[in-house]
């Protein structure tokens, strides 16, 4: 008789992917609403409906965090200049496309300058922006993909592989999977991105410092946008 296959801890199942399933579902969501959208013309909510998705989004997605906040476990040690230093490369390697001669701009996305002409929805808008960027973004793609896949992978029940285990397998799923969520002209950055957030969850076995490396990234990314105004890198 063959031994029964292991069964992963339900909550810790949900605190693993559901955040990443909200967040992947607000961005269907904003492709469903435009499908409505008319042609020309149209109320904004309708015709560019991130710029209330996106924050609904942050919100939701960083409650759920909240709520699932003591179900993860993050790692104890940290290796923060490992983290920051693969933050910054990763950053180098998202950007570097638009140094190439002849790059398009990234010039259409979420442009805060919408709202210039209310101080108050303008910073309201660019904060949550950022808090989504930085904070939530981070946070749930480092839990989904390296705390959860890139385990889940080895082995179904999850929690019982460390953290930075490593097979070929799980590995190179993980990589182009990361670069599929993020396929577009950041096809090719997103999986060397994949790989080496893999490789820092790897030598490190510390979610947190994943998520640090991921929010460095973010951050500069955040800044490079509002400097040259390239919003697709939103």
């Amino acid at each position: 008789m063959s031994e029964p296959r292991p069964t992963t801890d339900s909550r810790a199942l949900w605190a693993y992917v559901l955040p990443f399933a909200v967040f992947m579902g607000g961005l269907a969501l904003v492709s469903l609403v435009v499908s409505f959208a008319p042609e020309e013309g149209g109320p904004l909510w309708l015709s560019d409906p991130k710029y209330w998705v996106y924050p609904l989004q942050t919100i939701l997605c960083g409650a759920l965090l909240v709520w699932f906040g003591k179900t993860y476990h993050w790692g104890a040690a940290w290796h923060a200049l490992t983290a920051v230093l693969t933050g910054l490369v990763v950053l180098v390697l998202w950007v570097s496309p638009q140094w190439l001669p002849g790059a398009e701009p990234r010039a259409d996305g979420f442009d805060p300058n919408l709202f210039a002409g209310s101080a108050a929805l303008y910073w309201g808008t660019l904060l949550l922006r950022f808090a989504r960027l930085v904070i939530v973004v981070p946070l749930l793609e480092e839990i989904f993909w390296r705390g959860f896949l890139l385990r889940y992978l080895i082995q179904e029940d999850f929690t019982k592989v460390p953290f930075g285990a490593f097979t070929w397998f799980s590995f190179g799923v993980v990589t182009v999977m990361f670069g599929l969520a993020h396929f577009g002209p950041d096809f090719i950055p997103a999986l060397l991105t994949g790989a080496i957030y893999n490789l820092l969850a790897i030598k490190t076995r510390s979610l947190k410092c994943c998520v640090l490396a991921h929010a460095v990234t973010n951050l500069g990314l955040g800044l490079y946008i509002m400097q040259t105004g390239q919003w697709g890198f939103w």
